[in-house]
């Protein structure tokens, strides 16, 4: 994705099934579980870069000896930060005269984190700020070990301010900035109910079924609680992704099945999908459930987790991103006139490389069929020259863009600053014959522009070519999200400004303010979640008419050839990818009621001029 955004998040669950000493034995060492938890959370950095944390808790404490720990960290390297702490730990403890590495027990009373129940979690800030105080997990202590609760997710509320109101809690600063915060509050004043009643074996189906259909937003959570009882729990539609794997060593869950299947080894249909509403719920002898906890909805599983968020090492995620590619070759075929001998194609950023297969294949297999009919209408005329020439024509491909580290803004001056965003990138010279090639290159997203006007096409245009084509893996994005992706701006979202635009020429402001009233008036009768009004904006124009726009939006003024955009459409999204059908923010059918509500507030933020977040 060419323009940052800021999405998702990480979550590692384990459940170890044996003693300390069994791990020592079978697997060379005491620290079995923390360095699959390591590997668990490596495999999904690309979850969150803003921070990390970790918790766990250790079974069968004498009282008064610590039993639930957490590290959090917002380093450069959180993930590293934290392994590495914990390394010195174990490190420190081989100075003594005599080794205790070797003896699980010790082992187990003097590393704070070697417990039987182990959460990490990776998070990118789309709620709050990036201080480490809302790195995940958050935890409750209390006196009673089956009060206490470490949790952490992959998710966003969009009704965090009702959840306070329903407690009758008046939220401080960090808790209004943390949904969370909310949840933790929720969950853990059912827990308490619970233990009440049941000291010490709260029951967490009870827990789960009381709380979880409080909550407005699309997540996976994972818990631990202190008496060794833990669960990981997936909303009703699906939205954020959960996966799990059980032996009768672990009870593993985690965002991604690649990343259960690199760090355990494991087979593809070993790690299993933990359903809509349900709970892996684990005791505390390690026996497990899973429990449907909530009524299982529509399934809108988060397409953007197929397009760009996930990591394209699950065979299926990489065979549904090389039929986003595929689906683009015929339009694209169409807007260079099946002109390949004058076409190149590439891919900006990397993210886009398994997508630029899958374009590449279409025109492959173009190409191939062309080579047969026009091989079989030669008949008998024909050159061994000639032949060789037909079949080995090939799709001209390039490296055309490289990445450069990151340029600091230590520059203030706006016309400095986009100078330098402009070498961002750095291209290859001499791969495009100047003025007589189109370049093609795809992008898994185009979110806001930004990128693509003030650094990209900047760039390509050094190369002189004939015309530049940017094709979209993804359809445009029209509206906000709020279920784990940091894009609740409506004025931020390149198509939404080039319908502004559009309305604006074609004398349609009136829509605008018809708009605004429409919301203001849901607002007064508390009705903002019934409807979307912000699909208004749209209705006028077609989505070719919108793409023509954004890109001349995406066209820096001094360009004179012409720049093209094409993007992926909803059919063929689906048809990619059709176990993962959440299209809100393509499509602005929302799977909550919340959904409308922050759009509609986005829409106001909008009129009004305040670059806020929509919830």
């Amino acid at each position: 994705m060419s323009d940052e955004i800021k999405h998702e998040c990480g979550l590692a669950y384990i459940r170890l099934r044996k003693p300390f000493s069994y791990y020592l034995q079978e697997h060379g060492s005491v620290m079995y579980g923390l360095n699959k938890l390591y590997l668990l959370m490596e495999k999904q950095h690309n979850r969150g870069q803003d921070g990390a944390g970790i918790a766990s808790v250790k079974l069968n404490v004498e009282p008064g000896y610590p039993f639930l720990s957490r590290m959090r960290s917002n380093a450069p390297q959180p993930i590293a930060d934290i392994f590495a702490k914990v390394g010195a730990e174990v490190q420190e403890l081989k100075k003594y005269q005599h080794d205790i590495t070797s003896h699980p027990g010790l082992m187990k009373g003097h590393v704070p984190y070697l417990g039987e129940l182990l959460l990490g979690h990776l998070r990118y800030g789309t709620q709050g700020k990036n201080n480490v105080e809302f790195c995940h997990p958050f935890i409750k202590r209390d006196t009673q070990p089956g009060r206490n609760i470490a949790l952490a997710g992959n998710f966003n509320l969009v009704n965090t301010e009702e959840l306070y109101d329903l407690l009758n809690i008046n939220p401080g600063e960090f808790q209004k900035q943390s949904d969370l915060a909310a949840m933790m509050e929720v969950i853990h004043h059912f827990l308490v109910k619970e233990d009440a009643e049941n000291p010490n074996c709260a029951n967490l189906v009870n827990v789960l079924q009381k709380a979880i259909p409080l909550f407005d937003g699309g997540y996976t959570i994972g818990g631990l609680i202190g008496n060794g009882h833990s669960f990981v729990m997936r909303d009703a539609h699906g939205i954020r992704p959960a996966y799990y794997y059980i032996n009768d060593e672990v009870i593993v869950a985690a965002s991604e099945r690649a990343s259960i299947r690199t760090a355990f080894n494991v087979g593809e249909n070993e790690v299993l999908e933990l359903m809509p509403g349900m709970a892996l719920i684990v005791d505390d002898k390690g026996n497990y459930m899973i429990q449907q906890i909530v009524e299982p909805k529509e399934r809108r599983a988060c397409s953007f987790e197929r397009i760009y968020f996930s990591r394209g090492s699950d065979e299926k995620i990489y065979r549904e991103r090389i039929a986003l590619g595929y689906h683009l070759s015929k339009r694209v075929l169409e807007d260079i006139n099946y002109d390949l001998k004058n076409a190149i194609f590439s891919y900006i950023p990397n993210t886009a490389e398994v997508a630029f297969y899958g374009l590449v294949k279409g025109m492959e297999d173009y190409l191939n069929k062309i080579k047969v009919e026009r091989i079989l209408s030669w008949g008998n005329d024909f050159t061994e020259e000639k032949l060789t020439e037909m079949i080995t024509r090939k799709i001209r491909q390039e490296k055309i863009a490289i990445k450069d580290v990151k340029l600091r803004t230590f520059i203030t001056n706006d016309d400095s600053r986009n100078e330098m965003v402009q070498h961002v990138y750095d291209v290859t010279y001499g791969t495009v014959r100047n003025h007589q090639d189109t370049l093609i290159v795809i992008d898994d997203s185009i979110v806001r522009g930004t990128t693509l006007k003030e650094s990209i096409v900047r760039m390509l245009a050094r190369l002189k070519p004939k015309k530049i084509i940017v094709v979209s893996s993804a359809p445009q994005i029209r509206y906000p999200d709020c279920y784990g992706i940091d894009m609740s701006k409506l004025g931020d979202f390149i198509a939404f400004r080039a319908a502004i635009e559009l309305l604006k020429e074609r004398g349609l402001e009136h829509i605008l303010t018809e708009a605004q009233e429409r919301i203001k008036e849901l607002q007064r009768t508390n009705q903002l979640h019934t409807e979307n009004v912000v699909r208004q904006i749209y209705k006028p124009f077609t989505t070719e008419e919108i793409s023509i726009k954004i890109a001349q939006l995406i066209t820096p003024e001094d360009i004179t050839f012409p720049t093209q955009v094409i993007y992926q459409t909803i059919e063929d999204l689906h048809d990619s990818c059709p176990t993962n059908t959440g299209d809100w923010y393509f499509t602005g059918n929302y799977p909550t009621p919340g959904g409308n509500k922050v759009c509609n507030k986005a829409f106001l933020n909008y009129m009004d001029g305040k670059n806020v977040r929509g919830y």
